[in-house]
């Protein structure tokens, strides 16, 4: 199984993925490699999947792709991929996409496409748009290899009850394979394991599933392959944020004869192909690899890698090198920071201090130690004079003028990006997103933010456990304890904190979860214990912000519900819950 990190559009690239693992995998013994869903065109396309163009190049690349394999020597090797494929054939239907784009899978054997097989169950909820994007498959493919016969399925086929599964069952096969993007959130892992050990009792047969690494856009995909024997009992598992080629031996059970059924299996029909009958000789099994989890009670790394994942690879996927933070001293800029360094290295993160008058000198000075533990590049720029002399410009007073103040920092740093090329991050978090407490054309300017789907509560968490890292590793912990241990404070007034206008953090986290997280109304929410007037303001807060959240800039999800592609209510929103 090769969990591997594709790229949206880059077919190329994706191809030379495939050939390189598969030649890893030749070398290492194997008889069939299985890359992830979409490999060849990665995931998710959304609507390049409507351009007739993109389906095409798909499609040539999968064939092209098969002759260089043969063409390289590996043609003996049957190499299943992910594809974006098209139902040729089907004309067009109300309510379908144009060009009839299919979410597919292809084997590829002797410098041939021997087979292909579309998704039949199309997600359509969460950040999944697949009714949008693809049209249903129909069949479920059976590969007899070395007598053993294997069904391979895709994704959401394997999570649904009913079709693909079901057809698998009644096709006696030894094993299922399903090709995977599943994108991460938090204890995920735990679920994708025990939905693969209930399938597996379901169908009698062993499952493995391959899911990709790496991110695009705002998804995560941590990898986490991972093989069940028919009992459920966990047999290989591959390591979590990174590229792996899991080769695993597996015994499974000689295929049979079998009578191919009357009529479709919940609308599935089952299509064989073989590749070889005759099973292999005995040889000496390799010892399976099962990599070990984290603390399933303590997830907090899991999330840190993950945002480190998503940074990394939005930063290298889009061109950049470099980063930009304007650092406050405060916390979420701490963590900001710290999550870019680990990400793209601290040579290549430019902070970017702004103090005003209503700066403390702390803040300060924990800005430029959290510079210098880190080996990052710092520089000073006041924004006392410019606030002032657009102040006399434009005469304001209250919000008005402190979020000028936020609004002068964004400049600066949008033109240090604009004249250095540095992607800026924003370092707002959930709780101030949800609850508006960000300032437009100010602190949430910036290309990506990486803590966009992080509670301030989780920040505190995540600021915590990278320090414990470092001492554990004998390292100077890269955030100053001040930072993490002070109130926070945006610092637009003298003697401001966060807690003049919001509540407790754990009070609010807790309720903002349950109001965006479960959609529980102001009934619930109060039945709950939560005190009625406190559900009232945040929930209005939380309604009224909706515009600036559109605004907003994409950072990685590791929530089950975000607050852009798994949250959409209108702007313009009169009802009270």
């Amino acid at each position: 199984m090769a969990q591997v990190n594709p790229t949206v559009g880059d077919l190329e690239g994706n191809c030379r993925l495939v050939v390189d693992y598969a030649r890893r995998s030749a070398e290492a013994g194997a008889h069939l490699v299985v890359f992830p869903e979409m490999i060849v065109t990665g995931y998710p396309v959304e609507d390049l999947a409507l351009r007739k163009s993109f389906v095409s190049a798909s499609v040539k690349a999968t064939h092209d792709l098969a002759e260089r394999l043969a063409a390289e020597g590996l043609g003996d090797l049957p190499v299943m991929v992910g594809f974006l494929n098209r139902r040729e054939g089907l004309g067009a239907r109300f309510g379908q996409p144009a060009g009839a784009p299919q979410n597919s899978a292809a084997l590829l054997h002797h410098g041939r496409v021997q087979l292909t097989s579309a998704k039949y169950h199309l997600p359509n909820y969460g950040v999944f748009d697949e009714f949008r994007n693809f049209v249903q498959g129909d069949t479920l493919p059976v590969v007899r290899l070395h007598g053993v016969d294997i069904a391979f399925a895709i994704c959401e086929d394997l999570w649904q009850e009913g079709g693909p599964v079901k057809a698998v069952r009644e096709a006696q096969a030894g094993m299922l394979i399903t090709l995977n993007g599943s994108p991460y959130e938090r204890d995920k892992d735990n679920v994708r394991l025990e939905l693969c050990q209930q399938r597996a009792r379901e169908i009698g047969a062993a499952v493995a599933y391959v899911n990709m690494s790496g991110a695009e856009d705002e998804l995560i995909f941590e990898g986490d392959s991972l093989i069940v024997d028919s009992d459920g009992e966990l047999v290989a598992r591959a390591p979590q944020f990174e590229d792996a080629l899991l080769v695993t031996d597996l015994r499974l059970p000689e295929a049979t004869q079998v009578s191919p059924p009357s009529s479709p299996i919940d609308g599935i029909r089952i299509v064989r192909h073989t590749v070889s009958s005759r099973p292999v000789a005995p040889y000496e099994p390799m010892e399976p690899v099962l990599t070990p989890r984290p603390d399933p009670t303590n997830d907090i790394g899991e999330v840190y890698h993950a945002l480190v994942t998503g940074l990394r690879d939005y930063v290298a996927k889009n061109g950049f090198t470099t980063t930009m933070v304007a650092l406050s001293g405060g916390i979420d800029s701490a963590v900001t920071a710290t999550i870019a360094a680990d990400a793209v290295g601290a040579e290549n993160v430019h902070c970017v201090l702004m103090p005003s008058k209503y700066s403390s000198e702390h803040s300060v000075a924990d800005a430029e130690e959290l510079v210098k533990r880190q080996g990052m590049h710092g520089r000073t720029i006041p924004v006392e004079s410019i606030v002032a002399a657009f102040d006399n410009a434009v005469a304001l007073d209250g919000l008005a003028a402190e979020n000028l103040q936020a609004r002068v920092r964004g400049t600066v740093v949008m033109s240090l990006s604009n004249q250095e090329g540095h992607l800026v991050l924003a370092t707002g978090n959930k709780s101030e997103l949800a609850t508006g407490y960000s300032t437009l054309y100010g602190d949430s300017v910036g290309g990506y933010a990486p803590i966009k789907d992080c509670w301030k509560t989780v920040v505190w968490d995540l600021a915590r456990w990278r320090n414990a890292e470092a001492e554990l590793r004998g390292e100077i912990p890269p955030i100053p304890e001040n930072s993490i241990t002070k109130a926070p404070s945006a610092e637009l007034r003298p003697g401001q904190f966060d807690t003049d206008s919001l509540p407790d953090y754990d009070l609010l986290d807790s309720l903002l979860d349950a109001y965006i997280g479960t959609d529980k109304g102001y009934l619930e929410l109060t039945i709950a214990g939560f005190d009625p007037e406190l559900v009232k303001k945040v929930i209005r807060l939380v309604d009224r912000a909706e515009y600036k959240r559109r605004q907003y800039p994409p950072g990685p999800k590791i929530s089950s519900r975000n607050l852009s592609r798994d949250r959409r209510v209108p702007i313009t929103n009169r009802w009270t819950p």
